[in-house]
């Protein structure tokens, strides 16, 4: 098999004396030649530390007959966007980063690529980007941060923060909360949209077995990046591409994993993504189908009790796949080459467990504190659920696992906002009462880029009194740190005219999660029959006026006008 990069090599005269103005060896030039991809930069702590992993990637490669050649796309930090506009960039970040990496790949060509990031848009962009490339490829993910004092993650920093404003604590103790949150380099130490999307990387395949999450400060996650490069020289010449390894069983196997992590709500919108680049269509229903039965397993925050460094003392992805083994496809083909099913009976073999289980044993804690069996686990009805009616036809998104019961089925009053900084000030301001259904919108991808509502949901959820008895409603999304009664995803959204741009003070919402249910039921306090309430909406929507775009140049221009719905992953098309 000739490599693709002795192919454009020999059409491209220039290509072998500019790579020798790089140091590169004569003997070099005719190796495999690998793209090592990576969101490093000084940006945050989930991509300030990948170098290492990186230079250990050339290495592996290096030493094992290919040539490695590092590309850099750095990726944004949504904890350092949050609070302002910065977080409008979010998502848009996510397709930028895959155009970046498609035009490394193509514009120079590789045989195979080593792909390392690990952070919220990061992870996301790099398998959207493999399945765009549809090269031989692997995934080494940077980690987690450990947890610092008293097992403080930064997902707390939103309740504290709450708190001080309504005096509840001193902003002496908020100040130390600040400063010791974040103790080490890796993403934050919780199951948020980072650390889910590293989970789903290994569970779609494309990762050595066991490399998922671990802490990012653990000496065996160099080995990893080293036997991936290792590896990706292998993948280089069996020319074994990411579209053998990545089918739709691959997709359905990473579905039931974030079921039983209890994985991020923003997986919604990254895994139909990464489908559409693989050329599969991933509804949002079908999430809500196999998350239906499913068993979820994990007790780690921000729904559960422990940081997310426990994850892999546990055992990690492993042990996650054995207990819920029977809803896996065990035959679907990984990046070892080997399928799901013989990885796992490899490191049965190979003292995997035993390694895990040492780890667990320093920090007092035993493998069912934070990995329930399958016979015995949290919950049996998964942890997302689809909910659709006439405030959202398209859909709408929950994560029932970190919603309070009194919300799983009530009928509050709307408050409509139309941005969330106004929403917040209500909250913190006690505007907000009991029974209400706060209700922000024009932040869907067309209206502001689709900014995650973190800051609103941690006043919420922070909140005593209102935690338990409001819901959070919008177009926009939610951080995967986000706990308490929060709707987000609603489709379509209010820049498009959806039925939530139409919501006025006092309408009645009913919420019914087990029914799968968010429809308007009254007008203006009063209960109406559906006839009425489709005759006020057409109404109103003959008098809508669409608001002016927010931005009128630049990328978020260009995604405001270019992205899909949020239920069908807000990539741009």
């Amino acid at each position: 098999m000739k490599l693709k990069s002795q192919e454009i090599r020999a059409i491209a005269p220039e290509m072998d004396p500019l790579r020798m103005g790089m140091g590169w060896k004569v003997e070099d030039l005719d190796k495999p030649q690998i793209l090592v991809e990576s969101t490093f930069g000084d940006s945050h702590p989930g991509s300030a530390h990948l170098l290492g992993f990186v230079d250990e990637a050339v290495k592996g490669i290096n030493e094992h007959g290919g040539k490695g050649a590092r590309y850099f796309a750095t990726d944004i930090c949504d904890g350092m966007s949050q609070g302002h506009d910065g977080i409008n960039y979010s998502l848009a970040s996510r397709d930028t980063i895959c155009n970046m990496i498609e035009i490394h790949a193509n514009a120079t060509t590789f045989d195979a690529g080593v792909f390392v990031a690990s952070c919220d848009k990061a992870v996301p962009a790099h398998l959207m980007a493999i399945g765009r490339l549809n090269i031989p490829s692997i995934v080494v993910t940077g980690g987690v941060m450990e947890a610092g004092p008293d097992l403080l993650t930064l997902e707390q920093i939103g309740m504290y923060s709450a708190m001080c404003q309504r005096g509840e604590i001193s902003e002496e103790k908020l100040t130390y909360y600040k400063h010791n949150a974040c103790p080490s380099c890796g993403a934050c130490s919780f199951m948020g949209t980072a650390s889910t999307m590293q989970v789903m990387a290994e569970a779609l395949g494309l990762m050595l077995p066991g490399s998922a999450l671990m802490p990012a400060t653990c000496a065996d996650l160099k080995q990893v990046a080293y036997e991936a490069g290792k590896q990706a020289v292998e993948l280089a010449k069996k020319g074994m591409k990411a579209g053998d390894i990545v089918t739709m069983k691959s997709f359905e196997n990473a579905i039931m994993v974030h079921a039983a992590i209890s994985g991020s709500s923003n997986s919604l919108l990254h895994i139909p993504a990464i489908a559409h680049e693989f050329g599969f269509e991933l509804d949002a229903d079908t999430f809500d189908r196999m998350h239906r039965g499913a068993h979820y397993l994990l007790d780690i925050r921000p729904a559960g009790k422990w940081p997310a460094e426990y994850f892999y003392y546990a055992g990690g992805v492993p042990r996650i796949m054995e207990e819920i083994k029977s809803m896996l496809h065990l035959d679907v083909m990984t990046v070892t080459g080997k399928t799901l099913g013989e990885n796992l009976e490899d490191l049965k073999k190979n003292g995997f467990y035993e390694k895990c289980d040492a780890y667990l044993e320093k920090v007092g804690r035993k493998r069912t504190d934070i990995i329930r069996t399958f016979d015995d686990p949290i919950g049996t009805d998964g942890t997302i659920a689809i909910l659709r009616g006439n405030l959202a036809p398209e859909g709408a998104e929950v994560k029932h696992t970190a919603a309070p019961k009194e919300m799983h089925e009530a009928i509050l009053k709307a408050r409509p906002f139309d941005c969330e900084e106004d929403a917040i000030e209500a909250v913190i301001t006690k505007k907000i009462k009991p029974g209400d259904a706060v209700i922000i919108r024009y932040e869907g991808p067309k209206g502001s880029g689709m900014p995650e509502m973190f800051y609103t949901t941690e006043a919420i959820a922070s909140d005593e009194e209102l935690g338990k008895t409001i819901a959070l409603i919008t177009d926009g999304r939610f951080s995967g740190a986000s706990k308490g009664p929060a709707i987000g995803h609603v489709s379509p959204e209010a820049a498009d005219g959806g039925p939530i741009a139409l919501v006025e003070e006092n309408d009645l919402i009913e919420i019914n999660i087990p029914k799968r249910i968010l429809r308007i039921i009254g007008i203006n306090g009063e209960e109406k029959t559906q006839e009425e309430i489709d005759a006020v909406l057409a109404e109103r929507k003959k008098a809508w006026t669409p608001k002016p775009k927010k931005y009128t140049s630049g990328v978020l221009k260009i995604f405001s006008e270019h992205a899909v719905s949020p239920m069908k992953g807000g990539y741009m098309v």
